[in-house]
């Protein structure tokens, strides 16, 4: 029996495609295919992970949130984040093209501990990662870091600013987190395409300086 894609292909129909998508050039011209890699955003509970992916994603998000319940408020710290209602689960998926040759998959990672077990999976393939830190919370981003030091993979720390939050300069950040100097830090709105791309264009560049050729 045909499937469905051989079908699609003999009758030049085009695939289906997300009403809000724009087509890249890669996508319709199979001669121009573009590296394609994978890139973590992790960090602690509530620091905006999913608000990263869903600002710089061309594509519709895939979100597992789930609604807080009474038993997670027992141990999730919702101080810093007192409206948050929702939680990711499983992961946060997105997807960006920086260049005609050059595509981002995001995997957003879940913040709590007992979600940490999906880590090693996540991470599986990856180029390098985002550490996204809070200034109210910088201890929820120590386990993150700890992480990709011990697994080795590239990372940058991008300390998400809220508002009515203090603005430190990113230098004081990497004293707090004792982040090594050649590690990038950075201060960026997750909320913001522009800052959140920047993010990522500078994980790239520290992902290539770490790979050995």
């Amino acid at each position: 029996m045909d499937s469905v894609v051989s079908d699609a292909a003999a009758s030049g129909v085009s695939p289906l495609v997300d009403p809000d998508e724009t087509m890249q050039p890669w996508q319709t011209d199979r001669t121009r295919a573009p590296i394609a890699t994978k890139i973590v955003v992790a960090g602690g509970f509530g620091v905006g992970k999913t608000t990263l992916v869903t600002a710089v994603s061309e594509i519709t998000p895939l979100q597992t949130e789930a609604l807080m319940t009474e038993a997670s408020e027992e141990t999730d710290d919702l101080t810093a984040t007192p409206g948050k209602l929702t939680t990711t689960v499983a992961m946060d998926f997105g997807r960006i093209t920086l260049d005609d040759d050059l595509v981002l998959y995001l995997f957003g990672t879940p913040g709590q501990q007992r979600f940490w077990f999906m880590w090693d999976d996540l991470v599986r393939g990856a180029i390098g990662a985002v550490v996204l830190a809070d200034t109210r919370r910088l201890k929820d981003c120590f386990p993150a870091l700890d992480y990709f030091e011990s697994c080795g993979l590239p990372y940058v720390v991008a300390v998400n600013h809220f508002d009515g939050s203090e603005l430190f300069e990113a230098e004081d950040v990497r004293e707090a987190l004792t982040i090594p100097a050649h590690i990038p830090v950075m201060i960026m709105d997750a909320r913001r395409r522009i800052s959140a791309i920047e993010t990522l264009l500078s994980l790239v560049g520290h992902a290539l300086d770490e790979t050995p050729e």
